[in-house]
């Protein structure tokens, strides 16, 4: 399939034939993928493409149906090809689909054969390209569809390729030799441009060449009237050196012998360049090279891949791009490896400050820069062009044929450095800059990250002096950790260390362990991290982009709720903003090295731009701004934990009762349980902390709450009773400082469910029975039906069955009631393990209805808790050849992190059901497995359990010293538990 952007929107299949784009709004949202290909396109820039500012209510259906359409118009592979990917769409498009990308490939091809003098592959690559171009790209696409999808850009980078590419053509053209046919063209592209001093050059060398030499000097005038009257600039330097061959007397030949041999040349494939006059070298040998860094530490793999990225080789001039945040060490590694570099350049080493991100002082512009290195390359002031374009130019032929080393420190971005390029063979430059720089071509980059530990240490015991630092101190790894590894904060606190000597690391890690203020800690004399990052701030806040100020905006409100890292989405509810405007801001944050992208669509801080985002939320948003930005981030949370819900939990009443009371503003949904188990284990930690932090403030309490219970299913399942425990605890604490009695009764019920799964019955028991009045106080039949059949299964396990049968029984009966299928089977089933104790048939008999109930309405947990519980049954009835093929079954339908309960339940009775048939080999590989995943989790009574059954598997094989070891872990793991094995495991230890 090819895709076509370069004139009408256009779709062809394999066999070249067009798939109909009649819809306007298609096209519109077609042209809105593409311009993003094989990355995701958030649904609200889709909606502003298709809608504009004024989305209707039901845009999010509308934009479903747009898409189904497209995807029927791509064919059989459409659903492959368009797929939904949060937070919007994403249109995979193969290599040779796209005619731009191929476009900009055949510029690129055109370019590199141009600075190589390969004339004939330049005129084969313009062919190349100029075969797909139908027209204006995007032409007849809305200018408010345009204005949506910001294309301008697009559009004019297009645009200038295609005249640069003519302009490399007509060069070409004219090295071979071939004048003739060229001035109508030429005539016509400089009436269309009148400022581009490229094709008058080549108008005039054409006109020239064919005998038409009053023609030409007319040109010449005609330019030179309109730049001066216009722009108030003469022609450039390559414009002038055309006018010396017009006037000269004896111009290049149109036809002979010359022109001959460089068309045969060409016809034989082989590059042929063009006589030019001696270009001059540099006038002395510059040595600017700062003294190399000491101590230089580490970096050994950046070292290598600079010295083979910069050695000399044909071709064109060597580029190497080091890039990081403040502080990481760029410059230092620049002048270490350029020191090592200066033999294979011996025509100068020359080494300039751009000052891209100086405190206090503006960065270089392009013509400053170019002044500078030719003044120092020796050519005199006067000489130097007042112009970018002729300046460069004459850079670049002072440096040819010169072997000569350029390090241009601290760029601002890659417009300021690209006319500093030489353009031949011989010279190398080596770049370095907070940004990427991705738009430089042809340079090798090479982002820096943080120093390795070793590392680290040891550059703070160089720089503090001999013997400030043990070998090996713990205090020093603490203290290189505190400085994030940075060198230059690793510099900083060597060199308060050699200052003070009273000072110790210790007293040093002490200083900066108490995160407010540990920035304060991280300066000397003219070294300060904080100086060094808030250059890059201020530069935001002050520049006039609306993305840089969002930027900004977003580096405050990241510090006011402070979390390692960052979603996309959770950045634009931070920031109170759409997709569109987020993600700008978040790339130019990344731009800056303020934020790393550490996978698609997820930024992180450094620790200490953390520690520097905090200063700023604290400083610059009032406490208002920064309470509604911190509540709007646990919102997020909560709402995000809500969509795990809905694939961690059956569609059941249960499900809408769990989700009373989530955010209004739904999140992003998961695809399916197990990437709502990936989020949750991602983010696991960073929500305890938040509901930690803002369950005892007033204006996030609610929030905290909230989260706590979205999230206790994600945590019941994956078997986290420890941090359910922990949360419920107080998401209870804070429902009863806010007098909410209905979520503090949710949150008695998880705390239960916790302790149940630990077991502690008892003190889970004391919950539920305070549950249980709460809720009848309340009204609320629904809640009480569940805790009542928890209430059930909790004296079952405790051995009251009496007592266990009146609750079951309370709770089907308010069930049936309530017209609850799915509680209903859940009833079935805690029933059919109370007949368990007294007639295991019938036990049986009820958790097979409980199995069906589980067919009919489709709940696969329902159907693995019934088989797990059907051979329980058959272990009571002394069958275990059936009670494996059940818990085989069980273990076989679910994935060992759809229900934590239920796998550790079947695998335990598994393990007791080989034990039983004398096959502890495997036995004893269940017993290894289920520990596994036990501790994974941190759930230490499943691995008691486990551990308990492994000790007697181990004394069958005949391992009593290990098989004492596991009762002895046993025995620890569930003392203080209601765990029934206890009183024989202290009388086997």
């Amino acid at each position: 399939m090819r895709f076509g952007l370069l004139g009408p929107l256009t779709v062809h299949d394999k066999a070249g034939g067009a798939r109909s784009l009649s819809s306007a709004k298609g096209r519109a949202l077609l042209a809105a993928l593409l311009l993003r290909a094989n990355r995701v396109v958030p649904v609200d820039v889709l909606k502003e493409a298709l809608w504009g500012a004024h989305a209707p209510a039901s845009a999010n259906a509308s934009l479903y149906n747009h898409v189904t359409r497209l995807r029927r118009t791509l064919g059989a592979d459409g659903d492959g090809r368009l797929s939904s990917v949060a937070p919007g769409y994403l249109l995979r498009v193969g290599a040779g689909e796209l005619d731009s990308t191929e476009f900009t490939a055949a510029v690129r091809r055109a370019r590199e054969a141009y600075v190589r003098a390969d004339w004939a592959t330049v005129l084969g690559e313009a062919a190349t390209a100029f075969a797909l171009w139908r027209g204006r790209p995007l032409d007849g696409l809305p200018a408010e569809v345009s204005d949506a999808l910001d294309a301008q850009p697009f559009v004019q980078q297009l645009e200038e390729e295609r005249l640069q590419l003519l302009e490399w053509r007509y060069d070409a053209e004219l090295r071979l030799g071939r004048h003739g046919g060229l001035a109508p063209e030429l005539c016509r592209l400089a009436t269309e441009n009148p400022l581009r001093e490229g094709f008058h050059r080549q108008l005039m060398l054409v006109l020239r060449r064919t005998g038409r030499q009053a023609e030409a000097l007319e040109v010449f005038q005609m330019l030179r009237r309109r730049l001066v009257d216009d722009l108030g600039v003469e022609p450039g330097a390559a414009v002038q050196e055309a006018l010396q061959e017009v006037l000269r007397e004896d111009p290049e030949p149109a036809d002979g012998d010359a022109v001959e041999a460089t068309v045969a040349g060409a016809a034989e494939g082989t590059p042929v360049e063009a006589e030019t006059p001696a270009e001059p070298k540099p006038a002395h040998r510059p040595a600017q090279l700062p003294p190399p860094p000491d101590p230089f530490l580490g970096r050994d793999e950046q070292v290598a891949a600079l010295y083979e990225a910069l050695a000399p080789r044909g071709g064109r001039a060597a580029t190497a791009v080091l890039s990081g945040m403040a502080g990481v060490g760029k410059s230092a590694l620049a002048v270490h490896v350029a020191h090592g570099l200066r033999e294979q350049y011996p025509d100068g080493q020359l080494f300039l400050n751009l000052h891209g991100a100086n405190p206090g002082v503006a960065p270089m512009s392009a013509l400053q820069a170019l002044e500078v290195l030719l003044r120092d390359l020796g050519v005199p002031s006067g000489r130097v062009p007042d112009e970018v374009h002729a300046a460069s130019a004459l850079l670049r032929s002072t440096l040819a044929g010169a072997r000569t080393l350029l390090v241009l420190d601290d760029a601002a971005g890659a417009a300021q450095v690209r006319p500093l390029l030489p353009a031949g063979p011989g010279c190398a430059v080596l770049v370095t800059s907070r940004s990427p720089l991705a738009a430089l071509d042809g340079a090798v980059h090479l982002p820096l990250a943080r120093l390795a530990e070793r590392d680290s240490v040891d550059l703070i015991g160089r720089v503090s002096g001999h013997g400030r630092v043990p070998a090996g101190s713990p205090a020093a790894r603490r203290l290189a950790e505190l400085c994030g590894q940075l060198p230059l904060a690793l510099r900083v606190a060597g060199a308060r260390l050699a200052a003070r000597r009273a000072l110790t690391v210790e007293a040093l890690v002490e200083l900066l362990d108490g995160q407010d203020g540990r920035l304060d800690h991280l300066e000397y004399d003219d070294l300060s991290v904080r100086r060094s990052l808030a250059v890059a701030y201020d530069a935001l806040v002050a520049s006039e982009r609306p993305a840089d100020r969002d930027a900004a905006l977003a580096l405050r409100r990241m510090g006011a709720l402070d979390l390692p890292e960052y979603e996309t989405a959770l950045a634009a509810r931070l920031m109170d903003a759409d997709a569109r405007r987020t993600c700008a801001a978040l790339d130019r944050l990344v731009d800056v090295a303020l934020l790393e992208e550490v996978a698609f669509g997820r930024y992180a801080p450094h620790d200490l731009v953390r520690d520097f985002a905090r200063e700023l939320a604290a400083r610059h948003e009032d406490t208002a701004e920064r309470e509604a930005a911190e509540w709007r981030g646990v919102e997020w949370f909560a709402a995000r934990a809500a969509q795990s819900v809905r694939v961690l939990l059956p569609s059941s009443p249960f499900q809408a009762l769990r989700l009373a009371g989530e955010p209004k503003e739904a999140a992003a949904p998961f695809a399916d349980a197990e990437e709502a188990f990936r989020w949750g284990d991602r983010e696991l930690a960073v929500m305890s902390g938040l509901v930690a932090r803002h369950v005892r403030t007033e204006y996030g309490r609610d929030a905290a709450v909230t989260l706590v219970r979205m999230l206790a299913p994600y945590l019941q399942r994956r078997g986290r009773t420890q941090e359910l425990a922990n949360l419920s605890e107080l998401a209870r604490s804070g429902a009863r400082e806010s007098a909410d009695a209905a979520a503090e009764a949710v949150a008695m019920g998880d705390l239960a469910s916790a302790y149940y799964m630990s077991g502690r019955y008892e003190k889970a028991l004391v919950l539920i029975d305070d549950a249980i009045a709460r809720w009848r106080a309340l009204g609320d039949d629904e809640w009480l039906q569940r805790v009542l059949g928890n209430r059930g299964l909790l004296l079952y396990v405790l051995g009251r069955a009496e007592e266990s049968a009146a609750a079951q029984e309370e709770a089907l009966a308010y069930a049936h009631r309530l017209g609850d299928d799915h509680a209903v089977a859940i009833c079935l089933s805690h029933l059919g393990n109370l007949y368990e104790l007294t007639d295991a048939r019938k036990a049986i008999e009820y958790h097979r209805r409980s199995l069906e109930a589980g067919v009919r309405l489709d709940s696969a947990r329902l159907q693995q808790t019934a088989r797990c519980n059907i051979g329980c049954a058959y272990l009571t009835l002394g069958e275990p050849e059936a009670a494996v093929r059940q818990f085989e079954e069980a273990l076989r339908s679910l994935e060992d992190s759809t229900d934590w309960h239920t796998v550790s339940e079947s695998r335990l009775g598994l393990i007791r059901a080989l034990r039983t048939l004398a096959r502890a080999e495997r036995a004893a590989r269940e017993c290894e497995t289920l520990l596994d995943l036990a501790e994974q989790r941190g759930d230490a009574y499943t691995a008691g359990k486990a551990r308990y059954e492994y000790g007697h598997v181990l004394r069958t094989l005949g391992r009593a010293a290990e098989s004492d070891e596991q009762w002895r872990l046993s025995l620890a793991a569930l003392d203080g538990t209601d765990a029934d094995v206890l009183a024989e495991l202290r009388t086997l230890v």
